[in-house]
């Protein structure tokens, strides 16, 4: 990662590991994080569901400390107290395997994201499977989504 300037992030909770893979994950985190060409974001002890209850209590607990008003949760502050909160909502989601499922993997950040499924399972996925997935993304007129917020 240093030699190719790559940027190392985990999104889950590593408190569960041993405290010396802790001590080599932050430091890995730590000696990588001025990179900004490459990033490797690695899930680790992640669950989406997880990540949202954590969030969840997080925004409760600074609300009861005065730090945020009630009228300032919106889907932005949500999105702050997530563990991929620097990171940008995925474009496209690969699922091998033929399954037709996110199990539990990003379910907040992959609202608007394209689903692009292949029967093909992980270990054969290879650059040619890769190049499927992207020309299959390419065709996709994106939509987004959107609420008409109440005047009141």
């Amino acid at each position: 990662m240093l030699k190719n300037k790559i940027k190392f992030r985990v999104i889950g909770d590593i408190t569960a590991f041993p405290k010396y893979i802790q001590k080599n994950i932050q430091k890995a985190i730590e000696e990588t994080k001025h990179f900004e060409n490459f990033n490797l974001i690695l899930a680790l002890n992640y669950g989406s569901r997880r990540e949202i209850t954590r969030a969840v209590k997080l925004i409760v607990n600074d609300f009861k400390e005065g730090k945020i008003n009630i009228d300032n949760i919106n889907e932005e502050l949500i999105s702050k107290y997530l563990w991929t909160k620097d990171i940008p909502d995925p474009d496209l989601l690969i699922r091998t395997s033929g399954e037709y499922r996110l199990s539990n993997f990003l379910l907040w950040q992959c609202a608007y994201t394209e689903l692009y499924i292949t029967p093909v399972l992980w270990p054969d996925f290879n650059e040619i499977e890769l190049l499927k997935a992207i020309l299959d993304y390419q065709r996709r007129e994106r939509r987004f989504g959107g609420i008409i917020e109440n005047s009141r």
